[in-house]
């Protein structure tokens, strides 16, 4: 069984900064895609952030590019999630999420090809 754990969340004016972690445990890490999904009250679940568990591919959804930025430590089973110049529409839950497949550089944007999800952490930016 695989597990997740985010941390990091919290509340920020805007402009700020915050760094996401997600701590997998209970498998091979390095075999995994993980990504980075948000929900704001009200909304549906979106693609952030994913890197390919080789770690050398990583997409972004277009209004966090430049200003978000996704890493992996395989050595810490952790993957992070570097988020500046943070706007008040970040705010949201940000949940990460594990996939397994069989291409390495392969950067998963759909939450249907995630097997495993944390039960995330609050962002606030506010105004």
């Amino acid at each position: 069984q695989v597990q997740l754990v985010e941390s990091g969340g919290g509340l920020v004016q805007a402009g700020g900064a915050l760094r996401l972690s997600c701590v997998v445990s209970g498998h091979t890490f390095s075999s995994y895609a993980i990504g980075w999904f948000r929900q704001a009250p009200g909304k549906e679940r979106e693609f952030v952030a994913a890197i390919s568990w080789i770690g050398s591919t990583t997409d972004y959804l277009d209004s966090v590019k430049g200003r978000f930025t996704i890493s992996r430590d395989n050595a810490k089973n952790t993957v992070y999630l570097h988020m500046i110049s943070l706007k008040p529409e970040d705010t949201a839950v940000y949940y990460c999420a594990a996939g397994s497949h069989t291409v390495v550089f392969f950067t998963p944007t759909r939450a249907a090809e995630y097997d495993y999800w944390g039960q995330g952490t609050q962002v606030t930016v506010s105004s």
